[in-house]
């Protein structure tokens, strides 16, 4: 068995341990972060069955992932990566899922080519939770007024995203996720990377974005 199927089974056991243990009704996904990763190493998941895998760069993506997902048209791709508006129309045409979706410019921009493509992806909203300047994302308090306006250009914001400050308490800002998604009556949260996946699913986690956990360090 190919060290990376050892992984994910070993992360999906433990999620399963504890989902058990709480009172969530979802079973979160697994996002294969498989970023900056050749596709002959990310294979042996597709063959093992996995579908959901995450990736940071358009232009990386498409290289990568274009013929295969005309193969197997069951994979769903994420975008988890800042989305620049001179890559929508290629992200449109290809992703199944944006993860970072985090000013109205660019809102607007994939609603126009939804609509172009025909295509109705699943959005996030990213927030800057942890409101560091380096990072992208609404303001928590920007958030009920981009929603809206989103909601207004007819896109499907399913959940919210966060990637919380590198070495704080992930805890704290996973519950306050948590309490912006219930506010909107959204269903899903985009949170948990491979140091704190279990942490977050505390706190409603539905989509766990874990890349070294299952293929080890970046090349």
């Amino acid at each position: 068995m190919h060290e990376t199927i050892k992984n994910l089974l070993n992360i999906e056991t433990k999620v399963k341990q504890k989902f058990q243990k709480s009172n969530f009704d979802q079973v979160p996904n697994i996002i294969a972060v498989s970023k900056t990763f050749k596709i002959d190493h990310i294979s042996p998941l597709i063959e093992h069955g996995h579908i959901h895998f995450g990736e940071n760069k358009v232009q990386e993506a498409v290289e990568k992932w274009t013929d295969i997902k005309q193969k197997k048209n069951n994979l769903k791709l994420h975008l988890i990566g800042k989305l620049q508006t001179n890559k929508v129309k290629f992200a449109v045409k290809l992703f199944d899922y944006i993860h970072s979706l985090d000013n109205e410019k660019l809102a607007k921009k994939i609603s126009e080519y939804q609509i172009k493509e025909n295509r109705n992806l699943k959005l996030f909203i990213q927030i800057n939770i942890g409101d560091e300047n380096q990072k992208s994302g609404i303001n928590e308090n920007n958030l009920e007024n981009f929603h809206n306006y989103c909601k207004d250009l007819g896109l499907n914001i399913v959940g919210l995203m966060c990637i919380p400050p590198f070495n704080n308490d992930s805890e704290k800002y996973f519950n306050k996720m948590e309490k912006l998604k219930n506010n909107l009556a959204l269903k899903e949260l985009s949170m948990g990377m491979s140091s704190d996946y279990l942490d977050a699913l505390n706190y409603g986690a539905t989509y766990l974005r874990i890349g070294s956990s299952i293929f080890g360090s970046r090349n």
